[in-house]
C-alpha cells in the first residue's frame, strides 16, 4: 500500500513538472511572438505615420536597451524570490506594452511600447528560460538547452508571420494581432499561475538588485566564443527587424506585410530546427558548423540584395537562420554544463546580455548611419560582422570542463 501511494506521488509530481514545462515553453513563445508582431506593421507606420528607417531603428535600440537593463538590475531575481512571480511580472509588462502599441500615431509611443516589450522580455529571459531549464526532462539530454535557446525564435517567427497574415488579411491591421497577442499572454499568465515553483526563496533577494555579472568560474573561458556567436546571430536578428521591410519593399519590390512576417520568420523559425542537429554534435563542433554555415548564408543575403533576387534572398535566409539555430544551442549547452538551478538565472543573464548587447550596439550605430549610408552598404557592414564572428569561433571554440574534473582541480 506505502509503494502504491509513494507511486502515485511521484506521478502527480512528474505531471506537475511536464504542466510546468510546457507552460514555461508556452509563455516564452507568448512572450516573444508579442514582440515579433511589432515587425510587419513598420512598412505601415512609415507610411502612414511618416516614421523614417532612423526612427525604427531608434526602436529596436529601445526594446534592446530596455532589456539589458533590465537583465543587468534584475536578471537574478527569480532566483530568490522564485520563478513564478518573477515571471508573471513580464507577462504584465509585455500586455501593458500591446496595449499602448494599440494606438501608434507618434514614434514615442511606438518606443515606449517598445521599451515595455523590452522590460518584459528582460524578465522573461532570466526568469521563464531558467523556469523551462528547471523543469525540462531528462531525456532527450539536449531538450534543456534548445527549448530554452530556440523557443525565444520560434516565438519571434510565430509573432511575425501571424501579425503579417492579420495586418494583410484580417479586420483592424494595426490592432488586430495585439489584441492576439493579449490573449495569449493571458492564458500564458493563468497555465504559470498553476505551475509549480522550481526554486526555494531566499531572503535578501533585495541585494540581487545590485548590478552585476557573474558566472560559475568553469564558464569564464566559453564566454568569448559565445559572445562572438551570440553578437553576430542576435545584430541579424536585429538587422532583420529594423532594415529588412525597407529593403522588402526598396530592394527586392514587394510591400506585402505577410512576405515581411514570412521573411523575418525565414531566419528566425529555421533556427529552431537546426538547433537539435547541432545536439549530435561536441559544443565546440557545433558552433564552428553552424558559424560557418552563417557566414555562408550571409554570403548569399549579401549578394541576393545586390542582384535584387528575392528568392535566393530567402534560400539565403533560411541557411542563416538554421544556422544560428545550431550555433547558439551549442553554445547555451556547453555553458549549461554541470550547472546547479543556482546557477541557471545568472547564466542566461549573461546569454541575454551578450545577445542584447549584439542587438543593440550595431543597431545605434546603423541607426545613426543611414543619413550617409544606403541600406545595401549597412547590409554589408553587418556581413562582415558575421564575418568577424565566424573567424573567433573556428579559431577559439573549445568544449566545457566537466564539473568533477573542477572538483579535482579544487582538491588538488
Amino acid at each position: 500500500m506505502h509503494s502504491t501511494d509513494t507511486s502515485t506521488a511521484e506521478d502527480r509530481r512528474a505531471g506537475r513538472r511536464r504542466l510546468t514545462f510546457v507552460a514555461a515553453v508556452v509563455a516564452l513563445v507568448s512572450v516573444f511572438a508579442a514582440v515579433g508582431a511589432t515587425i510587419p506593421l513598420f512598412n505601415i507606420y512609415r507610411a502612414e505615420e511618416g516614421f523614417t528607417n532612423a526612427g525604427i531603428s531608434l526602436t529596436v535600440v529601445a526594446y534592446s536597451a530596455a532589456t539589458l537593463g533590465t537583465l543587468l538590475v534584475l536578471g537574478r531575481l527569480s532566483s530568490h524570490v522564485g520563478r513564478r512571480p518573477v515571471a508573471i511580472a513580464s507577462l504584465a509588462l509585455l500586455v501593458l506594452g500591446c496595449l499602448l502599441l494599440l494606438s501608434v500615431h507618434d514614434i514615442g509611443v511606438l518606443i515606449v511600447g517598445r521599451l515595455l516589450m523590452g522590460l518584459g522580455a528582460g524578465l522573461a529571459s532570466s526568469s521563464l528560460t531558467a523556469y523551462v531549464v528547471d523543469a525540462a526532462p531528462a531525456r532527450p539530454a539536449w531538450l534543456a538547452s534548445v527549448a530554452s535557446s530556440q523557443t525565444v525564435m520560434l516565438g519571434l517567427a510565430v509573432g511575425a508571420v501571424a501579425s503579417g497574415a492579420l495586418v494583410q488579411f484580417g479586420p483592424w491591421p494595426r490592432d488586430l494581432i495585439f489584441l492576439v497577442v493579449i490573449g495569449l499572454l493571458v492564458v500564458s499568465g493563468v497555465l504559470i499561475a498553476f505551475s509549480s515553483e522550481t526554486v526555494i526563496r531566499m531572503p535578501h533577494g533585495w541585494r540581487s538588485l545590485r548590478p552585476s555579472v557573474r558566472v560559475p568560474a568553469r564558464v569564464r573561458p566559453l564566454l568569448p566564443v559565445a559572445a562572438a556567436v551570440l553578437l553576430a546571430t542576435w545584430a541579424t536578428g536585429a538587422f532583420y527587424q529594423a532594415f529588412v521591410p525597407a529593403l522588402v519593399e526598396d530592394q527586392l519590390h514587394t510591400d506585402s506585410p505577410l512576405v515581411i512576417g514570412l521573411i523575418f520568420a525565414a531566419y528566425m523559425g529555421p533556427s529552431a530546427l537546426g538547433a537539435p542537429l547541432g545536439g549530435r554534435f561536441s559544443p565546440a563542433a557545433a558552433q564552428r558548423i553552424g558559424m560557418v554555415a552563417f557566414l555562408a548564408g550571409w554570403i548569399g543575403i549579401v549578394t541576393a540584395i545586390t542582384t535584387g533576387a528575392l528568392a535566393l534572398f530567402i534560400v539565403a535566409t533560411i541557411v542563416a537562420g538554421a544556422a544560428q539555430g545550431i550555433a547558439i544551442s551549442a553554445a547555451t549547452r556547453g555553458l549549461l554544463v554541470g550547472s546547479s538551478m543556482a546557477d541557471r538565472a545568472p547564466i542566461f543573464s549573461v546569454v541575454y546580455l551578450l545577445s542584447y548587447s549584439g542587438a543593440t550596439i550595431p543597431s545605434l550605430i546603423s541607426a545613426q548611419l543611414t543619413n550617409v549610408f544606403s541600406v545595401p552598404q549597412i547590409t554589408l557592414g553587418y556581413g562582415v560582422l558575421a564575418l568577424v564572428g565566424t573567424a573567433i569561433t573556428v579559431f577559439a571554440a573549445r568544449n566545457p570542463r566537466d564539473r568533477s574534473a573542477d572538483l579535482i582541480d579544487s582538491r588538488a
